[in-house]
Order: C-alpha cells, then structure tokens, then sequence
C-alpha cells in the first residue's frame, strides 16, 4: 500500500460498519484529487473492527499503527440500511475516537455527515440541550475535530469545549444541480418555515428568485406536530423550489406542499441535505408523488440511499458529497485554509 504523506502527518481514514459506502465515495474521490499531482500514488482506507458483546455493548479495534498521524474516523449516525440504532452508533463512533487518541494518533477527526440531537439544541422548560451532550460526548472520547454537513442549528458549533467543528454546506452543490436540470424562468423559492429563511433568501440570491416563506407554528407537546401554516409570497402559477436541510417523518414538507398546492403552484421541487425519511416516510412521499403533490426530492449521499432506491422511487435523486467531504479533509491535513470550502 502506497502512503500519502502530507504536511499534517499521514492521512489516515477508517470507515466504521455505517460508514463503509460513503467513506469508499470519500476514499475514491481523495485519490482523483491526489493522482493529478502525484499520478502514482493511491490512497487506501484503513482497517477498524467492531466487538460487539452479548448484552450489545459495542467497541471499535484500531487494526493499525495510528501514532503520530492525521486520522479521519467516519460513521453515518443515522444508516437506513443499518440494524443498528442512532445511539448505537455514537457509542460505537465514541469507541473509535477514543481508541484512535490513546493509540496516541496527532489528531483525530469525526467525520459525521449527520450531527445526532441537533434539534435538541434549545432549553424549553426542564428539557435537556442533548445536542451539547452529544459535543461533550465526542471531545471526551478525544475528538479533534467533527466534520459534518449543514448541522440543524449553528448554534451547536459553540457547544464545544476545545474541539471545532467544521460545519459543509450542500448549497453549492444543490444550485448547480438546479441551474442545471430545472428551468428557471417560472420558478419561485419557497422556504418552509421562518427558521430557513437565511437559508433561502441564499438559494433565491444565488438562482436569481424570488423568495415565499411558510409561516407555520409548531406543537411541542407532540414531536413533528405542526399547529397550523400560512403563506407568505405568491406561487399562484409558478413552479416552486423548496429546500430543506432534512426530510425525518416528511409529515410537515409534505403539508407545505400540499399548502403550495391549494394556493395554485405547479409542479414543486424539494431539495434537502439530510434526506432520512424516518419510519418509512419514503412510502408517504411516494404515494404524495402519485398523487401530484411534488415533482422531485434531490437529497444527497449524506444519508446513503443508493442508485437501487432511486430506482425504485424515481422521483428521488441522489447528489454526491464525497468530493467536498474528500477536499475538506485534504486541506485540513495540508493545514490549508477550508473557508471556500465551507461557504
């Protein structure tokens, strides 16, 4: 195996059980990166295993060397195609990262497309901040750093301690997507709740749109509830794009479609950076699409689905991040700026 050594010490990358297909995307994409300077290397992952106990306590086993080098650990928290829960997963990621810091590793890095409990980031009565649990959880098991993508509330970022989070953006990708395969002349974008609208009146600047907004009141007695919605904008006859940064039970996008609807909008574009569809909510919004509800879901390979699920559901597409993911971890490991990158 070829090492690729640069300037932060060796690259390491080990793909944990729910992070093995998108860390493959990630590894493949570093080496076309790499090959057009140093055409004959090749980057290779590194080797942990999963022990699991017969009462389900889990720990990852570093199989390799680690001392001294730039080791990148990545875990999809919440894998579709997984037996294991979400906290299975962050135990089991936890493990890793603390295996990786007493193996006296230089610096270890979470790679975690999806941050766990990032909607539990506000006090509301004697309610926990599970998501500061979650930061303390992964600094004391020795992370470094945590890379993850367009994480729910920013706010999170300053939950840690000592670590950093570098927090990517699928907005990029998602407007070259749109720029081009949907016409843009009778389009509107629509945010669906007041929460998103920073990041809509970002998508509407960068497409050149104008922006509507779903004003909607949330329940908190009951989780995904929502009280009631209105519309800010017109959609009467236009064709509308909406984004998200995730689908969970897709109970409260799909109420603002059918809101868009009733209020005249053709055919509506979603597009979402975390695409979980939690308890088979793809069922839902395939029996809304047959329905006419929505014209198309654009998610990414944040949450891997795969080319069979699109297949199988074609009015879902899947965006690639393994390319930004690939960047970010090389600049961090050359000490190089990622700032562009995280715009």
């Amino acid at each position: 195996m070829k090492e690729h050594n640069l300037s932060n010490g060796k690259m390491m990358i080990f793909a944990l059980d729910s992070g093995k297909e998108f860390a493959k995307r990630v590894a493949n994409s570093i080496n076309e990166i790499i090959k057009k300077d140093h055409p004959s290397e090749t980057f290779f992952l590194s080797k942990a295993k999963e022990v699991l106990f017969a009462n389900y306590e889990i720990k990852y086993v570093i199989e390799e060397s680690v001392r001294g080098n730039d080791v990148y650990i990545v875990q999809l928290i919440d894998d579709p195609y997984s037996p294991k829960t979400v906290n299975d997963n962050i135990i089991g990621l936890s493990t890793a990262i603390n295996a990786a810091s007493y193996s006296d590793a230089k610096q270890v890095t979470a790679v975690m497309p999806q941050f766990p409990y990032s909607r539990q980031d506000k006090i509301r009565g004697r309610e926990p901040l599970t998501a500061k649990v979650m930061c303390g959880l992964l600094e004391t098991a020795g992370a470094n750093k945590v890379i993850t993508l367009d994480v729910h509330a920013e706010a999170i970022e300053g939950f840690f301690d000592q670590s950093k989070m570098e927090n990517l953006h699928a907005g990029r990708i998602l407007i070259k997507y749109i720029k081009e395969n949907i016409d843009l002349r009778n389009l509107i974008m629509v945010a669906p709740d007041i929460g998103s609208s920073i990041r809509g009146h970002f998508f509407s600047k960068q497409l050149g749109l104008e922006l509507a907004i779903i004003d909607k009141v949330r329940s908190y007695k009951t989780a995904s509830t929502i009280e009631s919605m209105r519309l800010v904008g017109d959609v009467k006859g236009k064709n509308v794009f909406i984004n998200d940064d995730m689908i969970a039970t897709g109970d409260t996008l799909l109420s603002a479609c059918r809101l868009l609807k009733e209020k005249g909008a053709n055919d509506i574009y979603i597009s979402v950076s975390l695409p979980f569809f939690s308890n088979h909510a793809h069922e839902k919004f395939d029996e809304a699409y047959k329905k006419g509800y929505f014209k198309q879901v654009i998610g990414t390979d944040a949450v891997f689905w795969g080319e069979e699920f699109s297949k199988k559901y074609p009015w879902y597409t899947e965006l690639s991040m393994s390319g930004l993911f690939a960047e970010v971890i090389l600049s961090l490991n050359q000490n190089k700026s990622v700032s562009k990158l995280l715009e």
